[in-house]
């Protein structure tokens, strides 16, 4: 069942043109992924399609029972509202009556707890949760979200993903978390040089059938350009050689040579530019911060290395910001000290683009850090650096308040990675950075010669980028974890598994078994490595401390050799990553030891 139809949409602004005569039909049941580079255009296709902009020709369709929902990517507020009024703003006193529990509990998965606080004293990221809450909890049947995950932690996509997994509407969205969108859409619209392309798949079905197309269409390319060099040389032989009866042959010539041939998409391209970075990087010494009696990190150490790749994740507002900013120097610790080296540069791109004066024009903006920079290409001016970042002549003319939120942010990278810093701290880089900018971006760093510190939900990102994870536990201190996010994910839900009392019933083949441990108690005791384990654990445990402390007195010893001391220090990080190990194992075996005690 067809909800509505787009017919023929097209939309410029000024001589850009970002939509020419694209066509869209929604369908029940749809879950449809907008992607497409920043600027093509796809705010401006959900804001027609939710009749809030009127395109410059073509129609919009659907019958007067279909509902729309929308989530804007930058919503206006009544700062004059609380929380739950702004959530209801424009609802029946009797749908408020209805919804409201249901409201509240959303707000709360979202991470709003008080529901009568002042809509005007919530932060940018905290107004865009009460947008969802409006958006969600009023019932719709087509729902448009513009980039719905930014502001949210890891927890609160996860929670969103399988909302929408069970959303009964359809769905219309543009968001960048490729893992979000393999999740929850069934198909994948592309915008690209004004044209709509159309696939009945989710992300990575969506990246198959786009190189068979593209192929498809290199190909057919290739066989007409040999069918044109055959008529060109026919052509030229003259009148004579081509006899009389050749006006269909001419015409079938003049449809070849003016044929719109297939146009390679712009790319993004990224150099690996940095300074040289020396032994000395960025020591964090026994760092505190708090606001008001919010302590968001409590006595944390630690030294970046040289080459770095870690991923800081936890709830919102937890601190994870407050930690680049300290490192960037933008916040002073209540207590401790970061110790930056003589060659350290730090690139710090932060979420919100402060600095960023949009009065500006795009090449000005630019042209402050450089007229000229040095590249492995060679050097290059300005202008030539904002067309490989997607900008082309006329564009860099604009002052920077006419472009998009996503091209604000792809030019504010721009400028942080022209100034060839060698530690780059990102915050939320995937906030409104579109997928092709993000895949380009994972793989400047993965040849980036220097540290990388990164805030983010993207959990594909992570997955990508980082080889180190550090979450924010909510009481200020700071827990490290080996590996990418799933690899913390896994290892998170496993810890959680075993901290979880078994259950007394499980399920079965969709039957339900009375666990073996109520109805037939067997006899417990060790296996035999288990046994093995038990005798040897203890004097393991004392080894490893008996090597920490000789590498802390050698740490102490070799203060003054950085290399040396660096050395030492990662391997006292893995000393002491396994003593806990040993440690949570060494409980377990002696909690089963007095159960094998007690059954005797």
């Amino acid at each position: 069942m067809i909800l509505l139809t787009a017919e023929k949409i097209s939309k410029s602004y000024t001589e850009r043109k970002l939509l020419d005569e694209v066509s869209l039909s929604i369908n029940k049941g749809d879950k449809v992924g907008v992607i497409g580079i920043n600027g093509t255009g796809k705010s401006t296709l959900l804001k027609i399609i939710a009749e809030l902009e009127t395109a410059d020709s073509g129609s919009i369709s659907k019958s007067a029972e279909v509902k729309i929902g929308y989530l804007p990517q930058n919503p206006h507020y009544d700062e004059t509202l609380t929380v739950l009024e702004q959530v209801f703003e424009g609802a029946t006193a009797e749908a408020k009556e209805l919804k409201e529990y249901e409201a509240k509990a959303i707000l709360t998965r979202l991470g709003l707890v008080d529901f009568s606080a002042d809509v005007s004293r919530l932060s940018g990221g905290e107004k865009k949760k009460v947008a969802m809450a409006s958006a969600l909890i009023n019932p719709s049947e087509i729902l448009i979200l513009d980039e719905p995950t930014n502001h949210l932690d890891n927890d609160m996509v996860l929670w969103l993903e399988n909302y929408l997994q069970k959303y009964t509407g359809a769905i219309l969205m543009v968001t960048h978390d490729r893992y979000f969108l393999d999740r929850v859409t069934n198909r994948i619209v592309e915008i690209s040089k004004g044209n709509l392309y159309n696939y009945q798949a989710n992300y990575s079905q969506y990246l198959e059938q786009k190189a068979q197309r593209e192929e498809m269409e290199l190909s057919t390319e290739r066989k007409k350009q040999s069918l044109y060099k055959k008529e060109l040389a026919w052509i030229r032989q003259g009148p004579r050689g081509r006899g009389t009866k050749s006006k269909e042959r001419i015409e079938r010539f003049e449809k070849l040579a003016d044929r719109e041939k297939p146009q390679a998409a712009d790319k993004l391209n990224l150099s690996s530019m940095s300074t040289r970075l020396g032994k000395k990087t960025v020591e964090i010494n026994n760092i505190s911060k708090s606001f008001g009696d919010k302590q968001l990190i409590r006595d944390f150490d630690h030294i970046i290395l040289r080459d770095a790749r870690i991923g800081i994740i936890g709830k919102n507002g937890c601190g994870k910001s407050t930690l680049l900013k300290i490192i960037a120097g933008e916040i002073t610790p209540d207590q401790g000290e970061v110790v930056i080296g003589d060659t350290v540069k730090i690139g710090y791109f932060s979420q919100e683009c402060e600095e960023m004066d949009t009065s500006l024009r795009v090449i000005d903006y630019i042209r402050g850090i450089a007229e000229n920079i040095k590249t492995p290409e060679g050097t290059l001016t300005a202008a030539q650096m904002l067309e490989k970042f997607l900008f082309p002549g006329e564009l860099q003319w604009n002052r920077i308040e006419k472009l998009s939120g996503g091209e604000k942010r792809r030019l504010f990278l721009l400028r942080v990675l022209m100034d060839a810093p060698n530690i780059l701290l990102l915050d939320e880089p995937s906030n409104n950075l579109d997928i092709e900018t993000l895949v380009i971006l994972e793989d400047y760093l993965e040849n980036f010669n220097g540290a990388v510190v990164v805030v983010s939900h993207d959990r594909y990102f992570l997955d990508k980028v980082v080889d180190q994870i550090f979450e924010f536990q909510g009481d200020g201190k700071i827990k490290q974890y080996v590996g990418n996010y799933t690899d913390y994910l896994e290892y998170s839900t496993a810890q959680a598994r075993q901290d979880k009392p078994a259950k007394s019933q499980r399920k079965e083949n969709g039957k339900a078994h009375v666990s073996p441990a109520k109805t037939s108690p067997r006899k417990l005791k060790f296996s035999y490595k288990e046994k093995l384990e038990f005798e040897e654990i203890d004097d393991v445990i004392v080894g490893l401390e008996e090597q920490l402390q000789k590498l802390e007195e050698d740490i102490q010893r070799e203060a003054s050799n950085y290399t040396k001391l660096n050395e030492l220090l990662q391997q006292k990080e893995e000393l002491e990553k396994e003593l806990a190990q040993k440690m949570e194992r060494w409980v377990y075996l002696n909690e089963l030891a007095e159960k094998i005690a007690e059954s005797k």
